[in-house]
């Protein structure tokens, strides 16, 4: 099949499965359909829409039975925007999706058949994120609005409300759109290289009454600019502090280099299992505040602290895992390649009075290499890539270190897989706990305990 007539194909079918991203897997004969918002037991009309990476995707047209795990839900844009697959799916049946999700990716990418445990959620799964960031766009009337962009495409799904984002960025987005309507202020068009305000970002504290505004622009300096922050901040008398990112860039990266403090500090405060935390516009803070204290208790229970025991953080960011873990232990050993994340995480220590942490700006796996020629023990290695994972250099050299135990934290199960499938050559693993992080969308964390053989 090509790309024409898609449109023109409409078939009845039945969902029967959900893939890695949470699309409903349909088929049309002997071709396999995946469709945004289908879910197991739903039977219905699917339209073809595109094909890509050689695989064909659809569009619910009509539903003609609803599965018994489908609900109603309160976004009206849920089924567009592209950011929550499951706000129309019951919150037990998307738990049991992440658990298997976790024990099949293990199976297939790892080749591994482990013990998942089930997937922890949120007593209440809503308005829990503390980072909210949407681009900006103008419709006719010369209303600005902000949303998501539609997924697979440049296209702003205009949002009024979202029902994962902490409340309290609403009132402040609706003050920022308004004055900059009025304040003649564009939203960048990004096809037309014209404009200036391309995001708007709200970091929120959940135990500080602090709030950040990042304003992100294409260019350096524009009109009114003291005006609005003023304007918003008057409006908006909880925002302790307004940044301004400049990014001129064209690169789907939103913050650029360049910053500036419009108003207050700079950043703001949160706590994590009693250590408190500086957090600035580039800082890496997990978004979501109540689950990432249950993430990092599984963490440490899967460490087996002892007071003794010397650990070592890698892919540290501003220090969140290593400073939670100095109470336990009795020293952490903390590295970031970030200097500014470096910076940030010595700052940290300083202010809760920990004095067993040292922290240094450096690649991981050759600090992990020197460290093995120099025959200075680990018992306990922290690790928490990115989403694409480890590279046989840290997995290598984390084999090398020979710690009695890893603790592997992961957003990404088919990464996780592939690296403790590696590790396994000397390690076992003891347990796998996925967490749900981000409830409504199709991500999962998970906390793997591995020790050497």
């Amino acid at each position: 099949m090509g790309n024409r007539g898609f449109e023109k194909v409409t078939f009845s079918a039945p969902c029967v499965d959900l893939t890695f991203e949470g699309f409903g897997v349909t088929r049309n004969g002997k071709d396999v359909v995946f469709v945004p918002g289908m879910f197991p037991g739903d039977e219905g009309d699917v339209q073809i829409e595109y094909r890509r990476a050689g695989q064909l995707y659809g569009k619910l047209v009509r539903l003609s039975k609803k599965s018994p795990d489908r609900i109603d839900s309160r976004c009206p844009v849920c089924s567009i925007c592209g950011g929550c697959v499951f706000q129309k799916y019951a919150y037990e049946a998307e738990l049991r999706y992440k658990t298997n999700k976790v024990k099949e990716q293990f199976r297939k990418v790892a080749h591994m058949d482990v013990d998942v445990l089930p997937c922890l959620g949120m007593e209440h799964p809503e308005f829990y994120r503390n980072k909210i960031q949407m681009p900006l766009g103008k419709d006719r009337k010369g209303n600005i609005y902000t949303g998501f962009y539609k997924a697979g495409t440049h296209v702003i799904v205009p949002i009024e409300r979202c029902y994962i984002e902490d409340q309290r960025a609403e009132k402040i987005m609706l003050a920022a759109k308004r004055l900059m309507k009025s304040m003649r202020i564009d939203p960048y068009v990004e096809d037309e290289r014209y404009g200036i305000v391309r995001h708007l970002l709200i970091r929120t504290s959940k135990h500080f009454p602090e709030i950040m505004v990042v304003l992100v622009t294409n260019v350096d300096s524009f009109p009114s600019r003291g005006n609005f922050v003023k304007a918003l901040v008057e409006a908006c008398p909880e925002i302790t502090t307004v940044v301004q990112n400049v990014n001129s860039r064209q690169t789907n990266v939103i913050l650029g280099e360049k910053e500036r403090i419009l108003y207050g500090k700079g950043y703001i405060h949160d706590t994590l299992c009693g250590v408190s935390f500086r957090i600035s516009a580039k800082s890496f803070f997990q978004v979501n505040p109540i689950q990432t204290e249950v993430l990092y208790q599984k963490a440490m229970e899967a460490a087996h602290l002892s007071k003794t025991d010397i650990v070592f953080d890698a892919y540290s960011g501003i220090g969140t895992i290593g400073l939670i873990a100095a109470k336990d232990c009795g020293k952490v050993i903390s590295v970031e390649i970030v200097k500014e994340a470096v910076a940030d995480g010595k700052r940290n220590a300083a202010q809760n009075g920990i004095t067993n942490y040292e922290m240094y700006c450096d690649d991981a796996s050759a600090f992990m290499n020197r460290m093995a020629k120099d025959k200075r023990p680990v018992d306990v290695l922290f690790m928490d890539p990115p989403r694409k994972g480890s590279d046989e250099r840290f997995l290598n050299a984390a084999i090398k270190l020979a710690p009695k135990r890893i603790v592997y934290i992961s957003c990404d199960p088919s990464t996780l897989a592939r690296d403790v499938a590696f590790l396994s050559k000397s390690y076992n693993v003891e347990s796998v706990q996925p967490v749900d992080m981000f409830p409504r969308s199709f991500h999962v964390e998970t906390v793997v305990s591995l020790t050497r053989k």
